[in-house]
């Protein structure tokens, strides 16, 4: 297993970082079969472990405090707060009052003292940002958190808030967690320039796509709308829809590229993550130990140029055949009344 410093920290992490959105009743319920899959991810020379106070409603942080006892100094811990976490106003958001309230329950729950990169989930534009970086900054101080990051902001968000940081003389955001795959590229346009200029590490999310680059959903098979991912946004997956006709079709042209290169679609997906040279580690979110064994496998496996091009011909630079379960839409586009004038002031004249 490769090495990357993250975002300028100095901390060392591995290229395949082991994502724990799966652990607790949202995916596999068995804790010790959880925390085998850790043990295994580290004996392979993982070290880097990413969670969410969210994943479960804070049952993977306890599965992942359950794994790293005694192995705590060896590991690089990641973990992210924003998302609602019970009922009643302030139990959300990445406000002063929240922060500071769950970042001593993630502490509780990982049975730790620290946490090495403590990000902020999403966006929230009820809150100042400079009211965020301000409690991150502290709790630095405090050796609560090592560094802070971000995870699904757009690049002008990022931009601002390293400017806020400057102005302020206010920590900054070191690291940013955004969707990349094959078939959502969209990053490659914004974010990950905006991240190599701020010598930020990026750590990637669903490098399978939510399940369409596993190899279990292709052209002309009937796809079951009734369980999993399928069941969770249907719209995605029905292949009668015509909108997924093209996602389909580019998963068929990934196949072949992977035949001809001797390896697995998962394989194909991570590598090509991680070869982009913003990126400092993939994250990837096994259930089981075969689906762990399976991405490992792949770890060695290194895209020339000539495969990469054949992915550019597929996939276009920059381009989302698909958007990923979970991404963060601006306000601007979720929100019809910001993009429509009162009914009475639309005319020119």
């Amino acid at each position: 297993m490769r090495y990357r410093v993250l975002g300028g920290t100095g901390i060392e992490v591995s290229v395949h970082c082991l994502g724990t959105m799966m652990f607790g009743a949202v995916g596999n319920a068995d804790h010790d079969d959880c925390v085998r899959i850790v043990h295994a991810a580290l004996d392979r020379g993982v070290n880097f472990v990413d969670t969410a106070d969210m994943y479960s409603a804070g049952e993977s942080e306890e599965i992942v405090g359950k794994a790293l006892r005694g192995r705590r100094d060896d590991v690089v811990l990641a973990t992210k707060v924003h998302f609602r976490m019970g009922e009643g106003p302030n139990r959300s958001g990445n406000s002063r009052r929240w922060i500071l309230k769950e970042v001593e329950e993630s502490l509780r729950r990982l049975r730790t003292d620290w946490i090495d990169l403590y990000q902020i989930h999403r966006p929230d534009h009820s809150t100042d940002v400079e009211e965020t970086l301000s409690v991150l900054s502290d709790l630095v101080r405090q050796g609560k958190i090592r560094a802070f990051g971000c995870s699904s902001f757009p690049a002008e968000e990022i931009v601002e808030a390293h400017h806020v940081a400057e102005r302020r003389g206010l920590g900054r955001f070191r690291s940013e967690q955004p969707p990349y795959s094959l078939l959502a590229r969209g990053v490659e346009a914004g974010v990950l320039p905006v991240c190599g200029r701020y010598g930020m590490g990026v750590l990637t999310w669903s490098p399978l796509a939510s399940g369409f680059l596993s190899g279990a959903y292709r052209k002309g098979r009937p796809v079951d709308l009734s369980t999993g991912r399928p069941a969770l946004t249907p719209a995605r997956f029905d292949p009668a829809l015509p909108g997924n006709a093209a996602k389909f079709e580019a998963v068929e042209r990934l196949v072949a590229l992977a035949e001809d290169l001797g390896c697995s679609l998962p394989a194909l997906a991570v590598a090509f993550a991680a070869a982009h040279p913003a990126v400092t580690s993939v994250i990837t979110g096994p259930r089981t130990m075969g689906h762990l064994e399976e991405l490992l496998e792949g770890a060695s496996l290194t895209l020339d140029d000539a495969a990469l091009d054949r992915i550019d011909e597929i996939v276009p630079p920059g381009t989302n055949l698909y958007e990923p379960d979970g991404a963060w839409r601006p306000p601007s586009l979720v929100d019809a009344t910001l993009r429509r004038r009162p009914l009475a002031g639309r005319a020119a004249g």
